[in-house]
């Protein structure tokens, strides 16, 4: 096994380890090891709300979660010799939940997907879901199942929802520039247009005093993609994946967490993968001047790794840059067309017995494939959402004698 380099003990908040980690993106973060080019090393993360969510059949923890402490990061890695200006290659070896666990934190033998409530974040539909669902999944080895969700049973690809390097002193001010300036369009919308740094909840590994209140003022929040990497969400980010960061601060600074059991491409419901604590195995390199010889400047470049599960067979959604409520045309927006084709998966599923809310949870948690399929013919662009049809333990292809529908139970709801 490689040399664990970040420890968590999964019975204990992340600011209670012996090396805490950090939810906020800044510079002034110290790093809690250090490791050289060539080595191969373990971060053990916990789970993004730091355990919050409980393995249980109500949804009122994903209503109540509270988002200031989020996400709870492992790190930062300093890699010796990194400079500004470099990349920072980083070949993900394995990953996985808790090893040899079981217990009451996600990743500890079961993870869960929610769809947070529009007044706390909301989620890809929280127009037409605006309230507050769960759904917990039992791991058995590298397949899922639900007492939520049940006729379903899925191979996840596992991997990280988020990794980055830290942001230099001029890029974290351009990021709280462009994303206040993007919320004063519309200050009082729920949910907000972004979110600004905030200072309850910061925690910046051993920084204490007017260094933690810093880094409060000014950290960026974790929960969108920058350019340093972050919150991408990309499912297939997993074993066998490179990735070239790049490199903002000496050391270069890596660290992350927010990992998936699995994920249907969108991470529609926001929490929206199976989420859970465990580990992951680096390797690190660098590729000095990196970012000028490649022109990677603006985001990470990856190589998605060859494992992952083996659906030949789908039934495919499509959906239309349309309001088809109000009969609206929009030009070429892909972000309503790929609502649309999740949707149209939804009212599909419901044919067989399953509440919308269940079916918007297995789109966030199974591995669905979304595609933007075509942007040119004005003015509807045209997205499609792939359900392989195997994660199923009945038929669901359209047939002569119609769907089989069935009591499909219910998934957990808030009180």
């Amino acid at each position: 096994m490689p040399e664990v380099v970040f420890s968590v003990d999964q019975a204990r908040s992340m600011r209670d380890q012996n090396a805490p980690g950090h939810n906020r993106w800044h510079p002034d973060i110290p790093a809690v090891a250090t490791v050289r080019p060539g080595a191969e090393f373990r971060v053990e993360c916990r789970e993004w709300t730091d355990g919050q969510i409980g393995n249980n059949d109500s949804a009122d923890d994903v209503r109540d979660v509270d988002l200031s402490p989020c996400h709870m990061l492992s790190g930062p890695i300093a890699v010796e010799g990194a400079e500004p200006g470099d990349l920072l290659v980083v070949d993900i070896l394995d990953l996985g939940p808790v090893p040899q666990e079981a217990g009451g934190a996600a990743g500890q033998g079961w993870g869960y997907t929610g769809v947070f409530a529009k007044q706390n974040g909301g989620g890809f539909l929280t127009d037409y879901y605006p309230d507050a669902y769960k759904a917990i999944w039992d791991f058995h080895g590298q397949q899922a199942t639900s007492r939520h969700i049940p006729g379903v049973r899925f191979t996840g690809i596992t991997h990280p929802g988020l990794f980055g390097t830290a942001p230099s002193a001029d890029l974290l001010a351009k990021w709280n520039a462009r994303e206040q300036a993007l919320i004063d369009t519309d200050p009082a919308r729920v949910p907000p247009l972004a979110l600004p740094p905030l200072v309850d909840g910061t925690l910046a590994g051993t920084l204490t005093g007017d260094a933690l209140a810093k880094v409060g003022a000014e950290g960026a929040r974790t929960v969108p993609p920058r350019e340093n990497g972050g919150n991408h969400d990309i499912k297939n980010f997993t074993r066998g994946s490179r990735v070239f960061y790049p490199v903002h601060v000496p050391g270069g600074m890596l660290s992350g967490g927010d990992l998936h059991f699995s994920q249907g491409d969108g991470e529609i419901t926001f929490c929206g993968a199976i989420e859970m604590g465990g580990y992951i195995d680096f390797h690190v390199d660098l590729i000095k001047g990196g970012m000028e010889k490649y022109g990677v400047t603006t985001n990470p470049v990856f190589m998605p790794g060859n494992v992952e599960p083996r659906y030949s067979e789908f039934v495919s959604f499509v959906g239309i840059s349309v309001d088809h409520d109000s009969n609206t045309n929009h030009y070429n927006d892909a972000t309503l067309a790929y609502r649309n084709a999740c949707l149209n998966a939804i009212e599909y599923l419901k044919n067989f017995g399953y509440s919308g809310e269940q079916a918007y949870l297995l789109l966030g948690a199974a591995p669905i494939e979304g595609r933007v399929s075509g942007v040119v013919d004005i003015p509807n662009a045209c997205c499609s959402l792939y359900l392989p049809t195997a994660v199923f333990d009945f038929d669901i292809r359209p047939t002569a004698e119609g769907p089989r529908r069935a009591d499909r139970g219910q998934c957990a709801v808030s009180s």
